[in-house]
């Protein structure tokens, strides 16, 4: 019990040092994983933004921007709370083991329902300012689970995760739209979002059973998947 706790504190205590946020900033591969985590939380996060947006909608203008900035206070704090347990927690080899089992049944899940409709439309109910602000809190920290979780299999270091977890939540309230025109310009980006989460996840699975991959190795891999979408994009109508 007492080492899980000294665990977890000296895990806290790393969002204290400024060693620590400096040895991230200066590493470029650092921001390779930033950069990642950023895309994936903006690939995966984009129509959560508009859902947000409608929950808001019924609110005063002045209102819907309190709201909304009370929302991503809660998710930077889901963000501090869940990196600072979970970074220590998935060193775990059961933990890891069911994150990355989950990660791979959100992929499975994609592929098995893509063909089906089952859209559901968000209908706002006017509600007061305070009941719209929890929901908006509630709806946040659902939409950061996955993320966060992807997060887990992507780096273990905590500046590294909260800065891509930052990043992300500014830029699905910032730039959403942007993501959005891309997957309505490229619907098979969000084809690749799912494939980079079971790559995630069975990179976790892998480190379970001592199969390590090298960072060079595994960004590469994204790259590459990801750059393959605007390929497969561009080819398709030909064979058409």
């Amino acid at each position: 019990m007492n080492e899980f706790i000294m665990g977890i504190i000296n895990n806290y205590s790393q969002f204290f040092s400024m060693d620590a946020l400096i040895s991230v900033i200066y590493n470029p591969m650092n921001w390779a994983v930033i950069g990642s985590l950023i895309v994936l939380e903006g690939l995966l996060s984009a129509d959560n933004a508009l859902v947000l947006a409608i929950m808001v909608k019924h609110l005063p203008k002045k209102q819907q921007k309190k709201a909304l900035f009370y929302g991503i206070l809660g998710a930077y704090l889901f963000r501090f709370i869940a990196i600072g347990l979970g970074t220590y927690l998935i060193k775990i080899w059961w933990i890891k083991a069911a994150g990355a089992l989950y990660l791979l049944w959100m992929a499975l899940q994609f592929f098995l329902n893509k063909n089906q409709d089952d859209e559901e439309k968000v209908a706002a109910k006017p509600a007061g300012f305070w009941r719209t602000v929890l929901a908006v809190e509630t709806m946040d920290i659902a939409f950061s689970i996955d993320s966060v979780l992807a997060a887990f299999g992507v780096s273990d270091q905590i500046w590294v995760l909260y800065l891509g977890g930052i990043f992300g939540v500014m830029m699905m309230r910032g730039v959403a739209q942007i993501f959005l025109t891309l997957i309505e310009r490229y619907p098979e980006l969000e084809t690749t979002a799912y494939v980079l989460i079971g790559i995630i996840g069975a990179k976790m699975m892998g480190s379970v059973f001592g199969l390590h991959v090298s960072d060079t190795v595994f960004f590469s891999t994204l790259i590459v998947v990801f750059l393959s979408t605007f390929v497969i994009h561009y080819l398709r109508p030909r064979r058409a």
